[in-house]
């Protein structure tokens, strides 16, 4: 009797510790686990939160908290918390100018690996120049460390009943963009030729490099030696500070929500640089006086091809991360194409998938999805230098100073050489 006993006991004994283990779990019957991810802000933020609220229904026994932090706050924190190893964060976004420093550096996990242990490869669909960002070495045979969230890229925006007007309908250079910008300067009311950021640092350069590339110029070569001094670049240079005569005055100081007033209120016949973030609203009557008539596409070509400016924000996990397989099944789902259609519906966020580029309800929606898709298969990618914003910093101080009149371009071109070489000694 007392062994029967025993045995009833060990048996509750036994189904009571598998209850409370269990107590924690979700209905898959999975352990629970918990992924972090510092993610961004706005749009970003909102589109990830669609993403993250629809795994966790499907996937009842994962938690992910979403951290929805500004770009400079969300650099700092991660970079100092894998660099402690404190581990918080399973699922970092970075902006592709920073992810050279966490792929150098060892920071990030080798997802080449996972999706070998799982017998999968990277889908086709996703577009290679982003799915290249997040290679390192920058190559496409490159080791993959970061996947590619948002198809971000420098876009190109006109006038087109005014190009129509003056002639130059469908322009596609440089030079034809800069004669219609002369003519409409000229007999426009009212409307300024051309706008642009010219705030020192970021924004400015943002808007000068596609021109600077598209006439053959390049900051560093592949080794990482400063090549700007060249006649490619004071033929950008001149280009640039001749177009800037028919800016509008104060141009020096624009920030983005100036370019895109000018846009909206159909006060600028080009914009050098838009991203689609800035366009959503171009063809709401209520918000635009252009409806229709604004031609968005790639950046125009000169001596050598269209060169967009790549801008892609792109999701790794972190070695710190203790729960990598949890995170890259996030990942998967993340650039899934029905994830990245809806992000791309929901929020306006632009999808990295070619197929979702091409769904009818996208175009419906975003008119200038065609040329977005092109722009981005052939665009360029900022020097893969952990320095990069450093240069950037002494480049985009040049520039302003030139358009402000203080450097003619041979000048321009040679001071900024001399203090792009001084952040690199």
């Amino acid at each position: 009797m007392k062994k029967v006993f025993s045995l009833v006991m060990i048996g509750i004994l036994a189904a009571s510790a598998v209850f409370a283990q269990g107590s924690g779990e979700g209905q898959s019957g999975a352990k629970k686990v918990k992924l972090t991810i510092a993610g961004r802000d706005g749009a970003y933020g909102d589109a990830m939160q669609i993403a993250v609220n629809d795994y966790m229904a499907q996937h009842p026994n994962v938690d992910i908290e979403l951290l929805k932090l500004s770009g400079s706050s969300l650099f700092e924190k991660t970079v100092i918390d894998i660099k402690t190893q404190t581990g918080t964060y399973d699922i970092i976004l970075i902006d592709d100018t920073n992810v050279t420093q966490f792929q150098k550096s060892g920071w990030l996990v080798d997802l080449d690996n996972l999706y070998k242990e799982e017998g999968k490869t990277v889908d086709s669909d996703l577009i290679p120049s982003t799915v290249k960002l997040g290679r390192y070495p920058y190559a496409d045979n490159g080791t993959l460390f970061a996947m590619p969230i948002v198809g971000n890229v420098e876009l190109f925006a006109y006038r087109k009943d005014l190009m129509a007007k003056y002639g130059y309908e469908n322009p596609t250079t440089y030079s034809q963009i800069l004669e219609a910008v002369k003519k409409i300067d000229a007999g426009e009311k009212g409307v300024d030729g051309v706008v642009f950021r010219g705030v020192k640092g970021n924004p400015i350069v943002t808007g000068f490099l596609p021109i600077f590339w598209a006439f053959g110029g390049h900051v560093l070569d592949a080794d990482g030696n400063v090549t700007f001094d060249s006649p490619q670049a004071r033929a950008a240079m001149n280009y640039f500070l001749e177009l800037a005569k028919y800016a509008p005055e104060g141009v020096s100081m624009y920030q983005s929500t100036q370019v895109k007033d000018a846009i909206y209120a159909g006060t600028a016949a080009v914009a050098t640089e838009v991203w689609p973030g800035w366009i959503g609203e171009l063809e709401n009557p209520e918000k635009s006086k252009v409806v229709g008539k604004v031609a968005v596409v790639k950046s125009p070509g000169e001596k050598v091809n269209a060169s967009s400016m790549l801008g892609v924000w792109l999701a790794a996990i972190p070695t710190t991360s203790q729960h990598q397989k949890a995170a890259f099944d996030f990942l998967q789902f993340l650039t899934s194409k029905d994830m990245q259609s809806k992000m791309s519906l929901e929020t306006g966020v632009p999808p990295t998938r070619v197929s979702v580029f091409k769904e009818e309800a996208q175009q419906a929606k975003y008119p200038w999805y065609t040329a977005q898709l092109d722009a981005l298969e052939n665009g360029v990618a900022r020097p893969r230098s952990v320095k990069w914003k450093e240069i950037e910093d002494q480049l985009g101080t040049v520039l302003q100073e030139a358009i402000l009149g203080n450097y003619d371009a041979k000048q321009a071109v040679a001071e900024a050489t001399k203090d792009i070489k001084s952040v690199l000694e």
